[in-house]
């Protein structure tokens, strides 16, 4: 995918997953609140219709049936009885007692609106907002894993010879550089030992035995083996023509062939391959030539014999 695709994907899905997520903790909250709202008003509703109830019940408590004689009273009662008589005024000017007002009906509070939001604008932002996430934990995943596999590859497969700048390494490269050849190929061997996916040393291993030691064979052996790991394409092909000079200076014109086959049937596409092509004396494949405009076409007509041309027409 292209850089600039790939950073707008990143931008429109996280934009996406803020306001959608956004849009569904709001829609949340507000259904939140409404279910608040509704057990309130629920319970003030309960409350205001209990209450009347209980006026009635004492009421009908305190009320004596007809026939039946008070209870005497105590000393308590004469004296609330005496000052309850004493409170009645005349008929003419109006009889008034001092009873308590009757008490106003308990305020009811007014719900607010409990009509619940549209539940399919609410299960939308949801899906979009886990749909963009999903997406943008897809996306970051595979940058992650592309990364990590290419850091992993360059550091399984240094195809390229590059140093890697170990201790071992340097040590070898010292001792190379003093004239100690199997020095060393024994340090360059040991390090190949603990690090086989570092391929720069197995090359310096067979160069080595090939232009300080004259080892020809054993600078083929090391190639054989090279050849057997993962390279890139022109990267293979070259070692491959190189384990071919080896062959011949061996004299092993049957490998050195067999190899040259195998660059051009799996590595057709690398310079390394023409090379091959050429040593195997196979000519390069070049587009079938196209008859040009300018030159003339031969008309169709009666083939005649050799000497004599057509009539021309006037």
């Amino acid at each position: 995918m292209h850089p600039v695709l790939r950073i707008a994907l990143y931008v429109v899905l996280a934009a996406s997953a803020v306001f959608f997520g956004y849009r569904f903790m709001q829609g949340y909250a507000d259904r939140m609140d409404r279910a608040a709202h509704r057990y309130e008003s629920d319970v003030t509703s309960a409350t205001v219709e209990a209450e009347p109830s209980n006026d009635i019940a004492i009421e009908s408590t305190n009320a004596l049936p007809p026939g039946t004689e008070a209870p005497p009273e105590t000393e308590v009662d004469s004296v609330t009885a005496a000052a309850s008589t004493n409170e009645v005024t005349a008929e003419g000017e109006g009889a008034t007692t001092n009873a308590p007002p009757p008490r106003p009906p308990a305020a009811v509070s007014t719900p607010p609106s409990t009509a619940a939001p549209r539940s399919g604008g609410f299960g939308i932002d949801a899906a979009l907002a886990l749909g963009a996430v999903v997406g943008l934990a897809l996306l970051v995943a595979g940058d992650v894993s592309h990364y990590m596999g290419s850091r992993a590859h360059r550091a399984l497969y240094s195809d390229e010879g590059e140093h890697a700048g170990s201790p071992e390494y340097d040590q070898a490269e010292q001792a190379w550089a003093n004239g100690d050849h199997m020095e060393a190929l024994r340090l360059l061997r040991d390090h190949l030992n603990r690090h086989p996916r570092q391929l720069h040393a197995a090359f310096r291993i067979a160069e080595i035995y090939e232009k300080d030691l004259g080892n020809h064979l054993a600078a083929a052996l090391e190639y054989e083996e090279i050849l057997k790991h993962k390279l890139a394409p022109d990267r293979w092909g070259w070692s491959a023509i190189h384990l071919c000079n080896l062959y011949n200076r061996l004299g092993q014109s049957d490998k050195t062939e067999a190899l040259l086959r195998r660059i051009v049937d799996e590595y057709g596409e690398t310079p390394a391959a023409r090379k091959a092509r050429e040593r195997l004396g196979i000519p390069e494949e070049s587009p079938a030539a196209e008859p040009s405009e300018s030159e003339p076409q031969p008309e169709a007509g009666p083939q005649l014999p050799p000497g004599f041309r057509p009539k021309k027409k006037r």
